[in-house]
């Protein structure tokens, strides 16, 4: 059953990298892909009832988490929110090469707080917006290793450092100090490698200047108010979608109780009167904001591939596959050497593997407690993932925002970048430690 699992896993995993040539989505190949290992799991005769429950809560969570920040991104955009901040960049007279590190260093800080996901999800409705053609691709792949390098030395940054935080194997202070140069490493360098593709001599046309009224920035407000809820709600008990759903519905409410008022008012003026008004920025802005067309806006495609790619690595954590790797590389006692070798070697298997299970397996292999090789997991597993544009929950996201991102183009784009950036955050980490410990 296990031979049949694997096999099964990489055919899958080639068609979902091939989707373009044979013009089957990668949504669709995940899905099937990880309903059929979980079929060939409990026809085996494997326990799957509480398994499955169990990989069916995370999956829920993620989804509706990431559901409600597209939504939300999705009236931000509406309100015009990325339109203001690019028309401030704009004012920089900066041309694509300058703008890419201008994003790149929001992106990076930005993920530290409302984490790598949102971020990427934030930025890419940026970059659209400043880049086209072969620059847009560099862009989002620059959006995504920014984000993915900023998250991993935030405690509410990534999932895997959340999970790491939860379970009390860095306090919040032990992932920023061990964290944040290393991280800051892997931006830099894969950033400054990426850049080279940018043609520096395109320039953007010179747009109309964005005043945003009052009342468009509460709407604004609660919805950037919204990210840091689930840190909040975790804080309590409560998985973190919790907090994002409810901003969600707060900012709603309030979107439709500012279009109750301003239809009363139209109803109370004159025709000529009530057409000037509707002329004007903020009551167009509030008159046509609807939650169903944002959430009819959101990718679906890359939530159904995000869940069909968990139920898949899903499946092979349940067999064991992702233990045996995590024994091989880490052992029972390791050494220094064999715990800084084993984590990085893992954290390049993160750009094939979810590193979401690769750290809950690691986690019941490795016998240390010192946080600062904690935090090495952490560097590791959330920033390996870049290599490839599937091995990251942004990457996915970027691939659903930005459809000429295809596996082969970021290959082509960022992998080297990538690589080299792991690199120099890895040999920061290294450094930091010799000295310090």
């Amino acid at each position: 059953m296990t031979i049949v699992i694997i096999l099964a896993f990489v055919i899958g995993y080639i068609f979902i990298t091939l989707e373009h040539r044979y013009h089957l989505h990668k949504a669709i190949t995940a899905a099937a892909l990880g309903a059929f290992l979980w079929i060939v799991i409990a026809l085996g005769g494997g326990e799957v009832e509480h398994a499955t429950e169990i990989i069916g809560a995370e999956i829920f969570g993620l989804i509706i988490f990431l559901l409600a920040a597209m939504t939300l991104v999705e009236i931000l955009i509406h309100y015009r929110f990325f339109d203001f901040i690019r028309s401030k960049i704009l004012k920089l007279g900066l041309n694509d090469y300058r703008q890419l590190w201008v994003i790149g260093i929001i992106s990076f800080f930005l993920s530290a707080v409302i984490d790598n996901l949102t971020a990427t999800l934030v930025m890419l409705a940026v970059a659209t917006r400043f880049f086209k053609g072969q620059n847009l691709l560099i862009a989002a792949a620059g959006i995504v290793i920014a984000a993915n390098a900023g998250g991993a030395w935030s405690p509410i940054g990534d999932v895997t450092t959340i999970m790491l935080w939860i379970a009390e194997k860095f306090t919040a202070g032990e992932i920023i100090a061990w964290g944040f140069f290393p991280s800051a490493a892997i931006f830099a360098v894969s950033m400054f490698f990426l850049g080279r593709g940018i043609k520096r001599d395109t320039r953007d046309a010179i747009e109309e200047k964005i005043t945003l009224s009052r009342s468009e920035w509460i709407i604004i407000s609660l919805a950037l108010l919204s990210f840091p809820l689930p840190v909040m709600v975790h804080s309590i008990g409560l998985q973190p979608y919790f907090g994002l759903v409810f901003g969600l519905g707060i900012v709603g409410i309030a979107i439709a109780i500012t279009r109750g008022l301003l239809q009363k008012k139209m109803q109370s003026l004159h025709h000529d009167e009530a057409a000037t008004l509707v002329a004007s920025a903020s009551p167009e802005t509030h008159l046509t904001a609807d939650i169903e067309k944002n959430l009819a806006r959101t990718d679906i495609a890359a939530l159904l591939f995000f869940a069909g790619i968990l139920l898949a690595v899903g499946a092979l954590g349940h067999i064991g596959v992702l233990d045996s790797i995590s024994h091989a590389l880490l052992g029972a006692d390791p050494g220094l050497s064999r715990l800084f070798v084993g984590n990085a070697v893992l954290g390049i298997f993160s750009a094939i593997v979810d590193n979401i299970p690769l750290t809950a397996a690691a986690m019941e292999i490795i016998k240390v407690t010192d946080p600062a090789i904690w935090v090495l997991l952490a560097l590791a597993v959330g920033t390996g993932g870049s290599l490839l544009v599937i091995g990251s929950a942004a990457g996915v996201v970027a691939m659903g925002k930005v459809k000429d991102l295809t596996f082969f183009k970021y290959v082509s784009i960022a992998t080297l970048p990538a690589l080299f950036g792991y690199a120099a955050g890895l040999g920061v980490w290294l450094v930091q430690y010799i000295i310090f410990r």
